[in-house]
């Protein structure tokens, strides 16, 4: 599958701190420590409706650990999926009786569309579950070959589940209790109730061709790949056994990140998948979690058409934690607009300041855990100088170039 264009990003002198991030798995703040090559898993879009803003802040904030990873020299090997079959794409489609493979081709070109607005850089590997298939259906059958999957008990429709207790840490992801695993699984996605499986928490891998459902043939029979394992497959497949960062939103924790690397740990053995499960927060509007089963979207798509900036955007959803749950209100996106002017206006003057200090600040907030808050803040007091005393007394030429490249490179927000 092809990802959107890639984008160039400046070269700004200067060395900047190791970079500590949040891991679920452990509940710290722990150093990232990737060699050469910094590999990161991020899941992608199920693609039955536009990009909407929860959508924009997940993916701006490993957009962030992509450029701080290439800010400190590294390569990155950066893989995302598009799961472009599944149950939601499927109703989606019925529902609005389109073929389901259009409506997946459209939402997807939307929203490589949104992401190169947003300047967000695209990964190195973009992969739909569909062009995986015989990859996910050979995991599979490696699983049931180890007795890690297993038949569900139906003579007419025996999909293939994992067994959770095939791993001895399953639950380390999300450090849920099985309490709150089966709370939670019906909601997101898993079938508790479905006759047949060993046990309510064991989650499908394949399901078995139904009459009016697409279907791929394979080893395993003709059907269709679960969710999690799609994820799994594509993941080992293109970064090894362990990488560095495994990224999505909060509500993916459980189980879809539980059971994707519990896949792939009873296949490799290999513990943990990934050293940082790294979980963004959920953007709300009125006070309500923004998501398609509400309808209470603000399409990223919209913005643009409605001639809004999409620097203003990212400024916006920038101004909040990466991890916090927060809301998306009209007074964001007036900060944030407002924001993005002083600092255009800054970096158009003919000197300013040196920059030295203020982009080191900017590093170090950016290297504790994503602290945009914080970066903005030191690139809203250099621009605060510039347009306050205007006078232009002993600065630099190249200062507000250099802020602009900083501004670019680190938080991907274009100033010229």
């Amino acid at each position: 599958m092809r990802a959107w264009p890639p984008i160039d990003v400046p070269r700004v002198p200067g060395t900047p701190p190791p970079l500590r991030l949040h891991d679920t798995a452990s509940g710290d703040v722990r150093p990232v420590t990737p060699g050469s090559t910094a590999k990161m898993y991020v899941c992608g879009i199920t693609p039955y409706d536009a990009t909407h803003l929860g959508h924009a802040a997940t993916y701006l904030a490993f957009d962030l650990i992509h450029r701080l990873w290439l800010d400190a020299g590294l390569g990155v090997h950066y893989v995302q999926n598009v799961t472009d079959i599944d149950d939601p794409l499927l109703e989606r489609a019925d529902r609005d009786s389109v073929d389901w493979v259009v409506l997946g081709m459209r939402e997807t070109a939307l929203f490589r569309e949104d992401m190169q607005s947003l300047r967000i850089l695209p990964p190195h590997d973009y992969i739909g579950a569909v062009e995986a298939v015989d990859e996910i259906s050979e995991l599979v059958g490696k699983l049931l070959a180890s007795g890690a999957a297993y038949r569900a008990d139906d003579d007419r429709y025996p999909d293939v589940y994992h067994d959770h207790t095939a791993t001895r840490d399953f639950g380390y992801v999300s450090r849920y209790s099985e309490a709150e695993m089966l709370r939670v699984f019906p909601e997101r996605g898993g079938d508790p109730d479905r006759p047949g499986k060993r046990h309510p928490l064991d989650a499908l891998l394949w399901r078995t061709a139904r009459e009016g459902e697409p279907a791929w043939s394979s080893d395993l029979g003709d059907g269709r790949p679960g969710w999690h394992v799609e994820c799994a497959a594509i993941a080992l497949n293109r970064l090894g056994d362990q990488y560095d960062v495994q990224g999505g939103g909060s509500d993916l924790a459980f189980p879809h990140h539980e059971f994707g690397s519990a896949h792939a740990e009873a296949l490799t053995g290999a513990h943990p998948l990934a050293r940082h499960y790294c979980h963004a927060g959920m953007i709300g509007l009125d006070g309500a979690k923004m998501s398609k089963s509400k309808g209470n979207l603000v399409f990223v798509s919209r913005l643009r058409g409605d001639r809004v900036d999409p620097m203003a955007v990212r400024l916006a959803l920038l101004s909040g934690h990466w991890r916090a749950d927060r809301s998306w209100t009209a007074e964001l996106l007036t900060g944030g607009q407002a924001r993005l002017h002083r600092w255009r206006e800054a970096a158009g003057a003919p000197s300013g300041p040196d920059p030295e200090d203020t982009i080191a600040r900017v590093r170090a907030h950016l290297a504790d855990d994503l602290d945009t808050a914080g970066a903005l803040a030191a690139i809203d007091a250099w621009a605060d100088e510039v347009l306050v005393r205007r006078d232009g007394q002993g600065w630099a030429a190249d200062g507000p170039s250099r802020i602009a490249d900083a501004a670019d490179a680190l938080l991907g927000v274009t100033l010229r």
